[in-house]
């Protein structure tokens, strides 16, 4: 059996890989929204502080919410711990202290992106540099989760890494869309209109859903339709139904290896359940902010149930 300590090193590992990569798309969404020409920067920059859940550290430290210093604080500043730098110094240093679980190609692709992403953040961005820094960092994110993928014995070390990884996606999508309703859009006036389409298909954007979306409902931007991408859609990866068929999985192959389960494993079967049952028609009858509040709410309480589960501490 794995210790638990080793157990939350890798949990911990795949999270904050997930969330300096989940950070760079919302950096990515806040440039293309804030050259909107109906929108004001300032604004789309408060929204995207707002989905990443650090608006209220960012305002104890600045007072002004331009390009530059928004993205400074959400790439660079190491006060910020879910900045990209932060992330990646406090993934690395969990890869370090479960070194021998990992394969030797997974090790170097989580070290070569400390190093490329130290390089990259030496000193604040240029605005005309943007898009190609944060293209790097997800070309890096993506280079350790395919050796991951590629390289891992699918036994109890792959799982909880699995875990960490679909935990943290899950609720960096639940964000993203839960802004999008209750902050981006100006007023009811701007639904049907070019900045609705234009912020729906930035929103697809920054969870790599914007192609899978147009072959799915052929190219038409409603609402519900993008709700029910992101939510319900088990076929799209970055999907809330996505994840938690994953996380099940990872539950149900932990289960199997330790002949026994865990509290954890009857919540995330209770929130697949829900997932699988509901319809998008009924989520935003129901009040699709607060469906999307539930969700993050007991997203955070499964991880923390996994830890005392699993015996992390």
């Amino acid at each position: 059996m794995l210790l638990g300590r080793a157990a939350n090193g890798l949990f911990w590992v795949s999270r904050y890989i997930e969330r300096a990569e989940n950070m760079a798309r919302l950096v990515d969404t806040g440039l293309r929204l804030s050259i909107t020409e109906t929108s004001t920067a300032s604004d789309e920059w408060r929204s995207v502080l707002s989905s990443a859940g650090v608006r209220a550290a960012f305002e104890a430290a600045h007072s002004e919410y331009s390009t530059p210093i928004v993205a400074d604080f959400l790439l660079r500043d190491l006060t910020n711990p879910s900045s990209v730098l932060s992330s990646m110094e406090t993934a690395r240093m969990n890869a370090r202290m479960v070194r021998t679980t990992l394969t030797r190609e997974v090790w170097e692709a989580i070290n070569e992106a400390w190093m490329t992403f130290r390089r990259l953040l030496t000193s604040p961005v240029d605005e005309r540099d943007l898009p190609a820094v944060l293209d790097a960092i997800k070309r890096e994110a993506a280079l350790i989760r395919g050796t991951f993928q590629g390289t891992m014995l699918r036994n109890e070390i792959f799982e909880f890494a699995q875990l960490g990884t679909l935990i943290e996606r899950a609720d960096n999508t639940a964000r993203i869309l839960d802004v999008k309703y209750f902050v981006l859009l100006p007023s009811a006036a701007w639904v049907g209109s070019v900045l609705d389409t234009t912020q729906w298909q930035t929103i697809l954007r920054s969870v790599s859903a914007h192609r899978s979306y147009r072959w799915t409902y052929e190219g038409e931007y409603s609402p519900t339709n993008v709700a029910d991408h992101l939510i319900l859609n088990r076929r799209m990866p970055r999907s809330l139904a996505f994840a938690y068929n994953g996380i099940c999985a990872s539950l149900d192959a932990l289960a199997e290896d330790y002949e026994t389960r865990h509290p954890a494993h009857d919540m995330a079967a209770q929130t697949l359940a829900t997932l699988r049952e509901a319809s998008i028609e009924t989520i935003v009858d129901r009040g699709l902010h607060e469906f999307l509040r539930c969700f993050i709410r007991d997203n955070a309480r499964l991880a923390d149930q996994i830890a005392a589960d699993f015996r992390f501490n």
